[in-house]
């Protein structure tokens, strides 16, 4: 009797872990097999609302008169994902060297009715801010001296900036 109840026990113990690793495996039917030297994408994530709707090209007041010679600074703003955004500030190469140039990455900071819509990254050991509101772009820093360093000539990334309704243009 003893030695039939043991049996029992093991037949039973190893029928639940059974189930059980079945039942982990089932959930398991959408995974992709990783190759070796094959590269591990990620799902594409859909934008939110917040970063959709500061989406697109921004410039200064120069811009508007650039026909007539002045120098300008344009910002590209375009969605990296969920809660972030990639920049990208040209400043006019036409005529002369450009002014201005900065590559980067902001995440989503927050959004309220005052403020508007604000990212933040790391900038030269500072923190720079990017505050979308009324289709006006404005990049600040806590040190207003860290965005110098993309800029020559004494100019700055610190400023405001106009959403454009059309495409931004480089020359």
């Amino acid at each position: 009797m003893i030695a039939s109840l043991t049996r029992f026990s093991r037949v039973l113990a190893a029928g639940t872990t059974a189930a059980i690793t079945m039942l982990s495996l089932s959930a398991c039917n959408n995974v992709t097999p990783v190759m070796p030297n094959m590269p591990i994408t990620q799902p594409e994530q859909a934008a939110a609302p917040m970063v959709q709707a500061v989406v697109g090209d921004y410039a200064d007041a120069g811009y508007e008169n650039r026909s007539q010679g002045y120098d300008w600074v344009g910002v590209m703003v375009r969605s990296a994902g969920n809660e972030q955004i990639d920049i990208k500030v040209r400043a006019r190469s036409d005529i002369k060297k450009p002014t201005c140039q900065f590559d980067g990455t902001a995440s989503l900071m927050g959004q309220d009715k005052t403020h508007g819509v604000i990212f933040q990254t790391k900038v030269n050991d500072s923190t720079a801010f990017f505050q979308f509101k009324d289709d006006i772009l404005t990049i600040d820093s806590q040190d207003k001296y860290a965005l110098n360093y993309f800029c020559s000539g004494g100019a700055s990334l610190v400023g405001d900036y106009q959403k454009l309704s059309s495409d931004l243009e480089l020359t």
